[in-house]
């Protein structure tokens, strides 16, 4: 079997699939998903999320200057997947799926606080793209739900059951097969 070309296309799959809260007051909130986003830097910590000029969260975000990144889990994919049919311009998102906004620690928008982390962003640059703008952001804070740490305090993605994209469909992560460097790890001598 040999391989197939097919026109340019964005094939970089699997992506976190997030959804993004904005607003600075009650009325506004409003949350927006989104799998167009990740990190860009690790100092300063940067990441992006692009979004399209004619989603309603796009004219909040460009105003305000600030959005929350919240990552989402196998438990929130049906949230995950409505607040990115519907639009917050005709629905209420944080009511009709029974998500509570709370108060971020630096930024204005709110974060989901059934999500497990949530990433707070200010926006330092929009770069026009083609149908999407992108979103570059410093990240200045991250809040972690405690439920998720692991016994040393670090967050863990197996007790999370992270929400990943791929392609229009939705997965949960499977088996951790290895950490950061474990290729060339020097074995110990038995």
């Amino acid at each position: 079997m040999g391989k197939v070309n097919w026109k340019p296309g964005t094939m970089i799959y699997p992506l976190p699939a997030v959804m993004v809260s904005c607003g600075v007051k009650p009325e506004e909130y409003n949350i927006i998903t989104i799998a167009w986003t990740g990190t860009i830097c690790s100092d300063p910590p940067m990441c992006y999320i692009s979004v399209r000029p004619s989603r309603h969260s796009y004219e909040i975000i460009k105003r305000t200057g600030e959005y929350v990144i919240n990552l989402t889990t196998k438990e929130l994919a049906r949230a995950t997947d409505w607040c990115g049919c519907r639009s917050g311009k005709d629905f209420n998102k944080w009511k009709e799926m029974g998500l509570t906004p709370a108060p971020a620690r630096v930024v204005k928008a709110p974060i989901i606080d059934e999500a497990p982390i949530n990433i707070e962003c200010k926006v330092k640059e929009i770069i026009d793209l083609g149908v999407h703008q992108m979103f570059i952001s410093d990240v200045v804070n991250v809040i972690a739900d405690e439920a998720f740490l692991d016994e040393k305090g670090a967050f863990s993605f197996a007790k999370s059951n992270p929400l990943v994209y791929s392609h229009g469909h939705y997965f949960e992560l499977g088996e951790r097969i290895g950490k950061f460097g474990w290729s060339v790890e020097k074995r110990k001598k038995s």
